[in-house]
């Protein structure tokens, strides 16, 4: 695999949402909303506790974590 180049700017609110979209829609995750403060409340599964995120980028960073989970423990096709 080959490492991607880092970022050079910061995750914006709309790739944020982008990606919490994409983790309700694919149910990796039950609810992720913005709030007006810049942080996220998600919940992953319907009567679990209820986390607060600091902003954009700790959203991105959640999907980059489930992505990597999800790689490292599907059998190898090839």
């Amino acid at each position: 695999i080959v490492p991607l180049p880092a970022r050079t700017s910061r995750p914006t609110v709309a790739e944020a949402g982008a990606w919490a979209d994409v983790l309700v829609r694919r149910r990796l995750l039950h609810a992720a909303v913005p709030v007006p403060t810049g942080q996220w409340l998600i919940q992953n599964e319907a009567n679990g506790p209820v986390y607060v995120l600091a902003g954009p980028a700790d959203i991105v960073d959640l999907a980059a974590a489930v992505q990597l989970r999800i790689r490292s423990t599907r059998p190898d096709t090839q």
